[in-house]
C-alpha cells in the first residue's frame, strides 16, 4: 500500500490519475504499455489496468466514481495487484 497525490492530466475533464511509485510499479509493460491490475483506492476495489507514460511514469487512472470528491492535490491511499487473470499470453 502507498499514498499517492492525484494529478489531472491537462484540460477540462481531464482524467485523473494516481502516480505509481517504482517500488510498487510492475516489473514490466503489456501490450500498449499496460498491465491489468486489481486496484484498491480509500478502500473501493475495481479491476483495471496501469500503463506506464514516457514522462510521468506508471500511472493508475481513477475515476471519479472511485475517488468521489478527490480530486488534483488530494492523497489517496492506493494498493495494486497485477492481475494473472488478464495477462496475455
Amino acid at each position: 500500500m502507498f499514498e499517492a497525490e492525484l494529478i489531472r492530466w491537462s484540460g477540462e475533464g481531464g482524467w485523473v490519475f494516481a502516480p505509481i511509485p517504482d517500488e510498487h510499479a510492475p516489473d514490466s509493460a503489456g501490450p500498449f504499455g499496460r498491465v491489468p491490475v486489481i486496484a484498491t483506492v480509500d478502500g473501493k476495489t475495481w479491476a483495471t489496468s496501469v500503463w506506464r507514460d514516457s514522462r510521468e511514469g506508471w500511472l493508475l487512472a481513477v475515476p471519479q466514481r472511485i475517488r468521489a470528491a478527490k480530486d488534483h492535490g488530494d492523497v489517496v491511499r492506493v494498493e495494486i495487484e497485477v492481475d494473472p487473470s488478464r495477462l496475455g499470453d
